[in-house]
């Protein structure tokens, strides 16, 4: 009978041993903020509250949090504003969702502003969904293929949102904006969008990867920083899957500026790009910036060549052209914007009386702003950020970048006020 037990136990699979979670406390991380006022404590200490947490995932071995940083999810959740850097491990919580968030300018020159943006308003499309069929934007046959060869992007649904969402921009805080230089006196263009259904597919399939190992080596870690093995065979098709929803997310970009361009009749300067939701890769430790711009030259192969990285700050402010330092206490990253001290159910609550549109003429006098729905969506006046001088005078004092030109507004196109989705029940038409 022993024999027999001897002989089964050995066909029984041995569960690999359980990684255990770091000591709290014992993985510390760099704080790039300053609290100025009552509803920054109180922000700055969720941040720390849900970074504490995050620093104890196995794999990690460093954090940082920028000046915009705010909370983004349950505690333990990477804050926006956030830089966990892990050894050997892609995180896809830690990228969330909107895979690729970024920013792209383009000089064109003399142009008037006004022309720019009335013809940036006939080409671009903001909102849930894709283009209907006969205004679709083309997407390369090489990209879709490489793509179907991917075995994270490789289904229907993926492919057809591929397509579908070349040339649109989707809601929220992304938006199409034309100032003008202080350097220079060129009218710029940036758009800021992310990989819209194709990386949110994405996402959606490697946080199932991430839980099939996160259920066998660490049921410890939070659900959320769930990770895949980098050297694993899955972690190489998780990063390729990466750079090709990166390589898509910047043809988008340039989908919309080009076709600006022509309804404009303009001709362009340089352009330029950067990401600031991503994960990248320095050696065998893979930096994942929730809402953080790489600060140093070489990030990326398309990298500005003279260093330079687009930090915008609200709809009535500049954006900002600034050349990273690389600094070691952030990780070697910047802040991507001016982030939030309350939700946006906190920032209607406080307008009170105010209506959305009384709001929107108070805060952007002067401005030619623009809701591609028609109504003024209040979570996105410059109201609802952090003040966008403190955003800027905590990137001199803690020497994240150094400031090269400001592109001073003359307007901007945002999504606006959606209608809200209500899943009907199964059976309901």
């Amino acid at each position: 009978m022993s024999a027999i037990r001897a002989e089964l136990a050995s066909e029984i699979p041995v569960r690999p041993p359980q990684i255990e979670l770091h000591e709290e406390g014992a993985i510390g991380f760099h704080e790039n903020l300053t609290p100025a006022d009552d509803d920054e404590v109180a922000n700055l200490e969720k941040v720390r509250e849900t970074m504490r947490a995050v620093m104890r995932t196995p794999t990690v071995i460093g954090g940082a949090i920028m000046p915009d940083a705010c909370p983004a999810g349950p505690i333990g959740t990477i804050p926006v504003g956030g830089v966990v850097a892990a050894h050997n491990a892609i995180h896809p919580g830690m990228h969330s969702a909107d895979i690729c968030c970024s920013l792209m300018l383009t000089d064109l020159g003399d142009t008037d502003p006004k022309t720019i943006l009335d013809a940036a308003q006939k080409v671009t499309h903001f909102g849930p969904g894709g283009r209907k069929q006969g205004q679709r934007f083309t997407v390369s046959l090489d990209l879709l293929d490489a793509m179907r060869a991917n075995p994270f992007l490789n289904n229907a649904k993926t492919i057809r949102a591929v397509q579908e969402h070349m040339g649109t921009q989707g809601d929220g805080n992304h938006f199409l904006f034309v100032g003008t230089s202080r350097r220079t006196g060129k009218t710029m263009l940036v758009t800021h969008h992310g990989s819209r259904g194709p990386g949110a597919k994405l996402y959606k399939a490697g946080m199932e990867v991430a839980e099939k190992y996160r259920r066998l080596h660490s049921r410890k870690t939070l659900k959320q920083n769930a990770w895949i093995p980098a050297d694993s065979e899955d972690g190489r098709a998780y990063w390729q899957a990466l750079q090709l929803i990166r390589k898509w997310t910047k043809t988008n970009h340039n989908s919309i500026h080009q076709a600006t361009m022509e309804a404009a009749g303009a001709s362009s300067g340089e352009r330029f790009w950067n990401e600031h939701n991503f994960v990248f890769r320095r050696g065998e430790t893979y930096l994942h910036g929730k809402g953080a711009t790489p600060a140093w030259s070489d990030f990326a192969s398309d990298a500005d060549a003279a260093g330079r990285t687009i930090i915008p700050l609200n709809m009535a402010e500049p954006i900002l052209i600034v050349r990273g330092t690389d600094a070691p206490h952030a990780l070697g990253f910047s802040p991507h914007g001016a982030g939030r001290n309350w939700s946006r159910t906190e920032h209607m609550r406080r307008l009170g009386t105010t209506t959305a549109d009384e709001a929107l003429i108070a805060e952007t006098k002067g401005l030619d702003v623009r809701f591609y729905s028609g109504q003024v969506d209040a979570s996105e006046l410059p109201s609802s950020y952090k003040p966008a001088q403190a955003v800027v005078a905590q990137i001199e004092s803690y020497g994240l970048a150094e400031v090269e030109d400001w592109i001073d507004p003359y307007g901007c196109i945002m999504a606006g006020q959606m209608p809200r989705f209500i899943r009907r029940p199964r059976g309901v038409r």
